[in-house]
Formats: C-alpha cells, structure tokens, sequence
C-alpha cells in the first residue's frame, strides 16, 4: 500500500513544519511519499527512515486547467492513498480522477485565514482517528554525518547559529544588529557563530564577516541544505529570522530565539524549543506577513536578555 502526503508549500520551513504529521502517518502505513512544492525538502529529509521520497511538483497546480494533467501526474505514483495537506478543490478532483481509492483533504471552504499547526493536527487526528496528535517530532540525520562533522567544529566553544537571512526582506532584523548582539555575547570569546543565509544573501554576511572577523564567524552562504542541517542540529543555539533554522533547530532538541518581524504566530507555536522576541506593544496574535515591523523596534538588549540564561 502506497501512501502519500502533499504539501502545497514551497517554503522549506513550512514543509519542516508538516513534519510531525508525515511521521505520524509513517506510523499507520509505513514509509510515506511526500509531494511538495518545495524543491529543497529531499535534502533536508533523506535521511529519514520514515520518508519513502519525496517528488518535487513544479507544475500543474497553479491553474484549473491543468487538472488533468496532474491526475495523470498523481496517476503515475500508483498510490493507493493521498492525504492533501491543504484546502485545494483542484487537487482533490485530480487525485479521484486519477483512481486513488482513499482520498482525504483540508475542507476546501476553510482557506481563509488558516492555521497551519492547528489544521494540521486536526485533520491528522481526524484521518489517523487518533487524540493529542504531536506537533513536533524529531528530525533524523544520519549519525555518520554527525561523527564527520563533530571532528570540523569547534568542541570548545559554545556553537551558535545566527539566522542572518529569510524568506524577505521585511522578516531581517539587519546586518548591523547582529553585530552588536555577536560582541555583545562574545565578549569572552567563547563563543564560534555561523551566519546562516542563502547565496543572493552573501553580502549581509559579508559585512558581519567584514567587522567581526573570522576568528568567531563563518558564513554558509556556499553550503547546501544537507550540509547546513546537521551542522544546526549539533549547534547550542539559533537565534535569528524567521527561516527555516529555526525549524531544524527545533525539531533537533536546539534552542530556538525568533526574531518576529511579519512572521505569523502559526510558524514558531509548535515546538517547546521555541522561543518569540518581539515588541512589548505587539500582541503576537495578531502578526501576520503583512505586519512589517520595524527591525529597529527589537533592540540589542531585548534579544540578550531573552537568550542570556542559555548562554
């Protein structure tokens, strides 16, 4: 029996965040396949036992039109189920017209304002018939991987992972503050910290190479995603953007500090291992991807003194 799970996301943190829910399936029928619009998630979950593949869906879901064509797509999985992670009438009818028997999706009238965790371990729940379903699991990294890299990083000093990129440029704190926050911290020089941002994000670690120096700061603007992921998850710390460190970081048992700019409430509220800062006067609640607050309303000594007691 082949079962699959379809993600209609394309940012990786979101698709990490599904992951509870892919392994609870695992459980009932075995490794799952995951369909996904997100292109870096084979990466980040090939090591996992409980993860058959994953097949990135680059086309066919954008218009009505092409539902046959991504029947025809789903046709070719042989899947006997498919469990769609996302209020979508269209990938409903090309999943029945492409014979799956058992067929199971978010209600299609409940788009609006959508809860990711909470839908999520609803409709996980509701489809597994089971009761507390988890919203965080462990992420799986091959152990050999950690053996090689435990002998490249650093056993002295505190590793810590700084979130200096994202998804936009309104969920960035700025180049400048996580300066002054890396010499607040390092003032003993204990501390070793990788600046995590993707390639056309090289120039914010640039200028924190350029002023901090080498000495305590890498950039892993040139790493691929299986690369970065073992390296966060044997770090002591992330503290950074919304992005999708801190949904490693979390689901590898790392303390997680999330510097909240636009990022909804939904993103960081599932994992004990996470930790929000934002403003005194801004109810978290109601933070959405169009809040757009400004970086300068998170200071130095706000994020210090919530991360100082693990440092």
């Amino acid at each position: 029996m082949k079962t699959a799970i379809l993600l209609s996301y394309k940012g990786l943190g979101s698709n990490l965040l599904h992951l509870s829910y892919c392994h609870e399936f695992a459980k009932k029928y075995g490794p799952i396949t995951i369909v996904t619009l997100c292109k870096n998630l084979e990466q980040a979950l090939s090591d996992d036992p409980l993860i058959k593949e994953i097949i990135y869906l680059n086309k066919y879901h954008k218009k009505f039109t092409d539902v046959f064509k991504l029947s025809n797509f789903l046709k070719d999985l042989k899947l006997d189920n498919i469990f769609i992670f996302y209020p979508s009438f269209r990938y409903v009818i090309a999943s029945k017209i492409a014979g799956i028997k058992n067929v199971k999706s978010y209600s299609i009238f409940k788009k609006k304002n959508l809860h990711l965790v909470q839908a999520a371990k609803k409709f996980t729940e509701q489809s597994l018939n089971i009761l507390n379903c988890p919203t965080e699991t462990l992420l799986y990294i091959d152990p050999v991987k950690k053996i090689n890299l435990k002998n490249k990083i650093s056993d002295i000093k505190k590793n810590i992972i700084l979130g200096v990129g994202s998804s936009g440029p309104t969920t960035r704190w700025g180049a400048e503050n996580f300066i002054s926050l890396i010499k607040k911290i390092n003032i003993n020089k204990d501390h070793f910290f990788y600046l995590l941002c993707g390639p056309n994000e090289k120039e914010i670690a640039d200028k924190i190479l350029n002023e901090i120096g080498n000495e305590c700061c890498s950039s892993l603007d040139n790493k691929n995603i299986s690369e970065i992921i073992p390296l966060i998850s044997m770090s002591h710390m992330y503290i950074g953007n919304d992005s999708f460190g801190h949904h490693v970081a979390s689901q590898s048992s790392v303390p997680s500090f999330i510097i909240i700019l636009d990022t909804p409430k939904a993103y960081t509220d599932y994992s004990k291992n996470q930790f929000r800062i934002l403003p005194d006067d801004i109810d978290e609640n109601y933070v959405s991807h169009d809040s757009n607050i400004s970086p300068n309303k998170i200071t130095i000594d706000m994020v210090f003194n919530k991360i100082k007691k693990f440092i």
